[in-house]
């Protein structure tokens, strides 16, 4: 692993319609070729996080009003989308967002749009992404719209690698998935970093799952950063394991099921 951080998040603030305060001085890294868990119940900040280093947040009246964001040692707080895309780094967002009247190839070839390839390296692309998801080649010609909510998650994922990405960011891989498939899509994801180095900053709820895969995580509560460390740390402080991991039946490091809204009222917006 090179020693510079591949991304580094620096005391951001996150505000909803100029109102609504959604992150407060949240700092994470993310080591070139790991895998770094962002832990939090719902309401937490996970998805705000990643949306702010993708710069999409400005799509939901969301604006970064302090703080820093540096990819590969540059800035880019007023980078565009599409441009970090054509840069390397790239979101799967929460709930797939497949174009379901599309076919699954032609969504996968959307995802190789950035880069502009050839035709002969648009069809090799998509041959490395059917060796990975062997099941996405047999539902190539199918409407995205009529495959599995598993087979979503995997099209999701390759869309992004097609565009051939340093640092994935992923949001709630295992949302509404069997956990039979979410073992699988992990286990990809584990081989993606093990494999060709991908860097994966992982939202998610299941710190279970979480935890298994990643390097080290973080815990966000109410928009703020309130634990780190690598996962036997994280499991180890009862402090953290009873408010984010689980205890009693659900056992260390059960799904985390906290939520912000519930305690600050339902004016607040769930992110």
């Amino acid at each position: 692993m090179s020693a510079a951080p591949i991304l580094q998040v620096e005391e951001i603030a996150v505000t909803y319609s100029q109102l609504i305060p959604a992150l407060r001085g949240v700092s994470l890294t993310v080591p070139c070729g790991a895998i770094v868990a962002l832990l939090g119940g719902n309401g937490a900040g996970k998805t705000t996080t990643l949306k702010a280093i993708s710069n999409l947040i400005r799509a939901e009246r969301g604006e970064l009003t302090s703080g820093r964001i540096v990819y590969r040692g540059d800035a880019i707080t007023d980078v565009q989308p599409w441009t970090l895309a054509e840069r390397g780094l790239v979101q799967v967002l929460e709930g797939r967002r497949c174009f379901a009247r599309l076919p699954v190839e032609d969504n996968l070839r959307l995802g190789a749009f950035v880069r502009r390839p050839d035709r002969a390296g648009l069809d090799a692309d998509l041959e490395r992404i059917y060796g990975i998801f062997p099941r996405l080649k047999e539902r190539r010609k199918t409407l995205a719209g009529y495959t599995s909510g598993g087979e979503q998650q995997m099209l999701a994922i390759g869309r992004a690698l097609m565009a051939r990405p340093s640092l994935v960011l992923l949001d709630e891989p295992s949302m509404g998935l069997a956990p039979q498939v979410v073992e699988e899509v992990f286990e990809i994801v584990a081989a993606l970093n093990r494999d060709e180095g991908v860097s994966f900053l992982l939202a998610e709820q299941n710190a279970t799952l979480a935890l298994r895969y990643a390097r080290y995580g973080y815990v966000l509560e109410g928009g703020r950063v309130t634990g780190q460390g690598n996962p036997q740390t994280l499991l180890a402080v009862d402090t953290l394991r009873d408010a984010y991991l689980g205890s009693g039946q659900a056992g260390v490091g059960g799904t985390l099921r906290q939520s912000y809204r519930s305690r600050v009222g339902p004016g607040t917006p769930r992110r």
